[in-house]
């Protein structure tokens, strides 16, 4: 994989507009700006699935169009996902009934990347004890380990992922598989789940129960550990990859920690508040309200005279605890741009700093 250097898309033009009035530690931080789409920029998406394609049991609204005008461009498309309990073939069908072409070879899951993980340190044929679903002991046979299910197989490893059928028998297994010395790994660490009835325990959570009575904490292959990345990687052959997601904690922190280019769309977990309240170690690339973004350029932001402009967007304030002011119009999405910037232009940032600027958005702020 080939990686652009943070900043490498923002123009030398907005480099020498902002100067030095609107400070250079905004001036790294600044999202990126392209002159052309992004579809045409890179050459595979790495997107994520839930709030990104679909919410619950509908396609986000757009999103199938897009998907497919992304790869009319050019563009390769991989969906790699957090979730353990199914495998690609049952996602690709998924998304065929929300209209998204899709085969099982494009579905990169954390089961997969674990089973992986596993592989690269294991023998060949060694038993591994599987805590999960079905997908998840189809991802380690398939690479050429035994999956068991009890202690008393002596297995070199255990591997959790979610399943909703995970009880406490597999637990005491796998507990006593690990404090014998089995190396314990994750498929991901996802502390809660969306589901339709509310937030539920995922499998970071259930974890627990194993590190806790062993004292030994997991390797994480999934989001936003690099294992699955590199998996989804190796899958598609990407040169320049652009990940996308709707999560700052997994999706866009996983892009910061490989070095790789990533776009934060606005339609799952994460809100505009989010965004400009986001640590240097989740900061997006690029910002859209949805998967249109993949085929539009993007603005860069400018400094000028102590403010961060972009579009028809001026943000500007926050020193000594002030709030910061965001005034202008246009694209709503350039504004939190311009307000990202400023923010992250600052040492520390409050949600009570930000409420007057993100009130400023309308129904975006929100």
């Amino acid at each position: 994989m080939t990686a652009e250097p943070a900043g490498a898309d923002v123009s030398d033009e907005s480099r020498e507009a902002a100067g030095t009035d609107a400070g250079q530690a905004g001036l790294a931080s600044l999202l990126r700006g392209s002159a052309e789409p992004l579809s045409q920029r890179y050459d595979v998406a790495l997107l994520d699935l839930d709030g990104v394609v679909y919410v619950g049991p509908a396609a986000v609204p757009g999103a199938p169009e897009a998907l497919a005008k992304a790869a009319g461009t050019g563009m390769r498309l991989a969906y790699v996902t957090n979730n353990a309990s199914r495998t690609p073939a049952a996602v690709a069908a998924q998304l065929a009934g929300f209209g998204v072409q899709a085969a099982a070879a494009d579905i990169v899951t954390s089961a997969q990347a674990a089973a992986t993980l596993l592989a690269s340190r294991l023998a060949p044929g060694a038993a591994v004890l599987v805590i999960g679903s079905t997908a998840l002991r189809i991802a380690v046979r398939e690479r050429g380990l035994r999956p068991v299910s009890t202690a008393l197989d002596r297995p070199a490893a255990v591997v959790q992922g979610y399943a909703p059928g995970v009880g406490y028998s597999q637990f005491l297994e796998g507990g006593l598989a690990v404090r014998a010395g089995a190396w314990f790994v994750a498929s991901n660490a996802d502390a809660t789940l969306p589901t339709p009835r509310g937030i539920q325990p995922g499998n970071g959570s259930l974890l627990q129960v194993i590190a806790h009575a062993t004292g030994r904490q997991p390797t994480v292959a999934g989001k936003p550990e690099p294992p699955l990345h590199a998996e989804a990687v190796a899958r598609t052959g990407a040169r320049n990859p652009l990940v996308v997601g709707d999560r700052l904690d997994t999706d866009i922190e996983g892009a910061v920690r490989v070095g790789a280019a990533s776009l934060l769309v606005l339609t799952g977990v994460s809100r505009p508040a989010d965004a400009v309240l986001a640590p240097p170690s989740q900061r997006p690339s690029y910002l859209a309200a949805d998967l249109a973004g993949l085929l539009e350029p993007q603005p860069a932001v400018t400094g000028q005279e102590l403010a961060f402009c972009c579009g028809g967007w001026r943000a500007y304030g926050g020193h000594d605890g002030t709030e910061l002011s965001l005034d202008g119009a246009g694209d709503p999405v350039d504004g939190l741009r311009a307000l990202c910037a400023a923010a992250w232009s600052l040492d520390q940032v409050s949600l009570e700093m930000i409420r007057p600027a993100l009130a400023a958005l309308g129904p975006l702020g929100h």
